[in-house]
């Protein structure tokens, strides 16, 4: 193998570690995002479930009070 091939593959090595790290820390933010995302839909999803249980959510087919 001569030279110049030997520092072609060691600079194209080189980009592909970056690039691999680079989207490391990308889907490591997005695993974080979701996450947060998972939690605030489970809070959601529990204050609705207290406001049906306790009546505070008036359903669609209820008529409104003024009628």
């Amino acid at each position: 193998m001569n030279d110049e091939r030997l520092i072609e593959l060691e600079t194209r090595l080189s980009y592909l570690d970056d690039t691999v790290q680079v989207l490391n820390e990308v889907i490591t933010a997005q695993n974080a995002r979701i996450d947060k995302l998972e939690a605030w839909c489970r809070a959601l999803a529990e204050r609705a479930r207290r406001q049906d249980d306790s009546g505070g959510a008036a359903t669609g087919d209820e008529r409104p009070p003024h009628y």
